[in-house]
């Protein structure tokens, strides 16, 4: 009900994977971007969304491993919708593991 869908999976030379995902239809946030490396985040971008927010979740879970990322951020609600942005991203990191 409140999954992301994977639209993209790329893998660079150097080892870094980016997944973009679309969010549901809940949240402000259309799509995310996360790249990782070796099981640690090193960016995290939304599309839409509060910008404020979204820009400082992003730079909050850089340099986290995406397991820790995922236990912090999972299961988040904005307001009655039973989803968030930060939830959505922990969804979309789950797609690392």
């Amino acid at each position: 009900m409140y999954e992301v869908k994977k639209v993209k999976d790329e893998t660079s030379p150097n080892g870094i994977r980016i997944i973009y995902a679309d969010t549901c239809r809940e949240v402000c946030s259309r799509q995310i971007a996360v790249a990782v490396k070796d099981g640690i985040i090193l960016e995290a971008a939304f599309a839409g969304g509060c910008s404020g927010n979204t820009q400082g979740i992003g730079k909050l879970v850089v340099g986290m491993k995406v397991a820790d990322a995922i236990q912090k951020l999972e299961g988040i609600s904005c307001g009655n919708k039973g989803t968030s942005c930060p939830d959505q991203l922990a969804k979309t990191l789950r797609f690392f593991l």
